[in-house]
């Protein structure tokens, strides 16, 4: 079900640009479109959350967030204006905004292994990225355009089937009681919850601003065809998959949390920086590699540590917030690479994405010391 979940999300991502680029749509209105995926999940996920917690239910959830995604693929299908384009992108921002469910379920299989547990939905996340990314140039040079929103509709449709077959019930490991609206400032106040969704902020501001937001109209203005297009595509989530995968299980586990996350800014600054500066396709793929292995490393850290310390009872709210908070990001770091390489060109949105990457590294040195620090008090 996860597998489905972003795979038919993200069915359309490399093409949306140049797609609206047909509609004859500016940078500055691209990065509105999609800034709105990650405005819709600030304004929904904290909310979802909590009244998941609340109410200890999850399946109506996941059905209403795969019920959003058909109606938001079918619009972009059956659309011929641009302004249409704004509501159907922002619905789509509702469907991954019932991820913070998705994830909460999940976890409640693995008891006492939360960062595991993340790591491995991390890997099926990004591999149904890769799969979805992949096949959409692929079904753009055989069926036009608006093929990948006709499938991704009938997947979202599919996912509404399947949702009714999800048990919905006490998670495992211990009674669980009601979530309480008096602990929702106790759990958003949780020092690593913190610290963790303000790295992702920075994180997923260079993600949507470069792979999942401007790199694919980069390559068509060197004159990528789709298939170079589904190259880069690969290039960038195969290390991206391997990367979800070693980050918890091998990496943090040697280096640490901390200096894994740094390597990870660090790397995709200085490859996101060069992006401007290639002239071929085939170094674009090679830079966007070692860049998609840059960022893989964080997200399933960031992801283990934001619901580390937090009772099972309170995850989803937990989760919510953590999700709604790097959501910024995404609606960011889109918005303003848009904003700026309309003004400035194209170019200027990479070079800002690398320095919101080093930003995340100088923060997150910040955090490591703070952490010594208090340490070595105790």
């Amino acid at each position: 079900m996860a597998f489905l979940f972003w795979f038919s999300l993200f069915l359309y991502v490399p093409i949306l640009p140049a797609y609206l680029d047909t509609m004859q749509a500016s940078y500055s209105f691209m990065g509105i479109v999609l800034g709105s995926y990650g405005l819709m999940q600030v304004i929904v996920r904290l909310p979802l959350g909590i009244l998941s917690d609340y109410l200890r239910i999850r399946r109506p959830f996941l059905t209403f967030g795969m019920l959003a995604l058909l109606i938001s693929s079918a619009g972009f299908a059956l659309t011929e204006q641009l302004e249409w384009t704004l509501l159907f992108r922002a619905l789509s921002g509702v469907t991954a905004s019932t991820w913070v469910i998705f994830t909460v379920v999940y976890a409640s299989y693995y008891q006492g292994k939360s960062a595991q547990a993340m790591s491995n939905l991390q890997l099926v996340t990004v591999t149904a990225q890769l799969c979805g990314m992949s096949l959409s140039a692929l079904l753009v040079d055989q069926w036009g355009i608006k093929s990948p929103f006709w499938c991704s509709a009938l997947l979202g449709a599919a996912g509404v089937l399947l949702t009714l077959f999800i048990r919905d019930g006490k998670e495992q490991g211990g009674t669980q009681t009601s979530m309480r609206l008096a602990d929702i400032s106790i759990v958003v106040k949780e020092p690593l919850l913190l610290k963790a969704s303000a790295l992702s902020i920075f994180a997923h501001m260079v993600l949507f601003a470069t792979m999942f937001g401007f790199t694919p109209a980069y390559a068509q203005s060197l004159g990528g065809t789709e298939r170079e297009l589904t190259y880069l595509v690969l290039s960038f989530m195969i290390p991206h998959a391997l990367a979800a995968f070693l980050s918890v299980r091998v990496l943090a586990v040697r280096l640490g949390e901390w200096r894994t996350l740094l390597v990870g800014f660090i790397g995709s600054g200085l490859f996101t920086f060069l992006i401007p500066f290639l002239e071929r396709i085939e170094w674009l793929c090679l830079t966007q590699a070692l860049n998609g292995f840059a960022l893989g490393l964080t997200f399933p850290l960031l992801s283990a540590m934001s619901i580390q310390n937090v009772a099972h009872g309170q995850r989803a709210t937990a989760m919510g917030f953590y999700q709604a908070v790097y959501a910024v990001g995404m609606f960011v770091g889109p918005l303003t690479a848009g904003v700026i390489s309309n003004s400035l060109g194209l170019s200027s949105g990479f070079v800002l994405a690398a320095g919101i990457s080093v930003l995340g590294a100088a923060l997150t040195l910040v955090f490591q010391k703070t952490k010594k620090n208090l340490a070595q008090k105790a």
